[in-house]
């Protein structure tokens, strides 16, 4: 089965989704710049009928909101290789390329009695292009994704009961856990 089929079900690429609407951008309040440092992140990945993940920021930033999958061009694409990550105060680009070329290269463990299966991938992602409290951001973390899914069997026919690992398969359910970490500074 092709990990972009479960990936995108299971909440798209890693940061990936990673992003959403437009939050308003930190407002000229009197805070500060962060001063950067190591952050974690934990993001549910978007669902089937979702355009958008959810991600929580802590450490040198303690922030939450969404992501959205996009294009170099920033628009929405579910097979898209950037995540547009919208937070609380600002907004920031992750490039996925890497990490979405390693994980289409991996090879999911596959229970066949169970129609189940399982992959996990862990790569580099760039961090650019903020906006609000995150002008200027850049970085690198490493991100690792986990992902699930539960296979249907084929009903009838030569491989009737057998699981369906066509990758037009439709998963029955699927879920995946991105977390990752690494430093980021502002210029």
């Amino acid at each position: 089965m092709d990990r972009k089929l479960v990936k995108i079900a299971a909440g798209g690429a890693l940061l990936a989704g990673v992003l959403g609407p437009t939050v308003p951008a930190f407002a000229a309040t009197g805070a500060t710049m962060p001063a950067g440092g190591l952050i974690k992140v934990f993001v549910t990945p978007k669902g089937v009928s979702g355009e958008h993940g959810t991600i929580l920021i802590i450490g040198a930033i303690g922030d939450w909101g969404t992501t959205l999958d996009t294009n170099a061009n920033g628009t929405a694409d579910p097979n898209g290789n950037y995540s547009k990550v919208t937070l609380q105060k600002g907004t920031f680009v992750v490039n996925l390329t890497t990490l979405n070329d390693l994980s289409n290269k991996v090879q999911p463990t596959v229970y066949p009695g169970t129609c189940s299966l399982v992959f996990t991938v862990k790569g580099p992602v760039g961090i650019s292009d903020g906006t609000g409290a995150y002008k200027g951001i850049s970085g690198t973390l490493t991100i690792t994704e986990t992902f699930g899914a539960v296979l249907p069997r084929y009903a009838s026919g030569a491989h009737a009961g057998q699981c369906n690992m066509n990758q037009n398969a439709q998963p029955l359910d699927q879920d995946g856990v991105v977390t990752g970490s690494g430093h980021i500074g502002f210029h």
